[in-house]
């Protein structure tokens, strides 16, 4: 079966997906987290991609990313692929593939899911029982978004426009965040974003999947499955 080309928008938000093959570890000591950091720092600012959340999971990452370029995504993904894998298979005494295969993504409608899927990326940790709060989870963008907080973790992350409209300075802003985490994700939201990211749909209304289309080479959503008719913000 043909893989399904990519929807890649300069300037459109992507949630990405990367897994380790038969969801194997691919971080499995702390130092681990953050080699990888590094080699995704530098990747993504060599290649224009702009990172405004992410989770870096034991056998999984998220990220939710702008890219400047068609290839922003595509040219970042393959440096930190190679350069971690051929620090991991040296440090273990491995050798072979590390990744699932190709990453998968969704470009998103910024408007209407970017809050949304920030919390899902963030609140992965809480979902899978490691944390309590998703403050605990020291390797996600939660404590610079939600806190404030900089240091290695945070200082390369990029703030998007819908971010900041939620306040009119920093403390305003991460207060508002904070709030956006009392309340669970809807479930149909939850729903869309997991089919969207897992079968490449574009993540939106029936609009923004019709403006996706017209640029794309394939059609932007599964035909008449699993469309979201509810608006913004909540949990999981």
């Amino acid at each position: 079966m043909a893989r399904l080309p990519r929807y890649v928008i300069p300037g459109q938000p992507q949630h990405i997906i990367q897994r380790g093959n038969n969801r194997q570890l691919i971080f499995a000591a702390e130092a681990d987290y953050p080699f990888f950091r590094d080699a995704l720092v530098e990747a993504a600012a060599k290649h224009g991609l702009a990172i405004h959340a992410y989770v870096w999971m034991t056998n999984h990452v998220h990220l939710l990313a702008t890219p400047r370029f068609d290839d922003s995504i595509s040219k970042t993904f393959q440096s930190v692929g190679r350069r971690y894998v051929q620090y991991f298979n040296y440090t273990y005494k491995r050798s072979g593939t590390l990744w699932e295969g190709r990453y998968r993504a969704t470009v998103v409608d910024s408007e209407r899911y970017l809050l949304t899927l920030m919390r899902y990326i963030e609140l992965n940790p809480v979902r899978a029982g490691m944390v309590v709060m998703p403050q605990d989870y020291p390797w996600s963008s939660y404590r610079r978004n939600a806190l404030g907080e900089g240091g290695p973790n945070a200082d390369w992350l990029v703030p998007h426009e819908e971010y900041m409209r939620l306040g009119l300075d920093d403390l305003a802003r991460q207060k508002a965040y904070q709030a956006l985490f009392a309340s669970a994700i809807d479930r149909d939201d939850l729903a869309a974003i997991r089919d969207c990211t897992h079968k490449g749909w574009a993540l939106g209304g029936e609009r923004f999947r019709a403006e996706i289309e017209a640029l794309g080479q394939r059609r932007a959503a599964s035909r008449g499955v699993g469309r979201p008719r509810k608006r913004e913000n909540n949990r999981v």
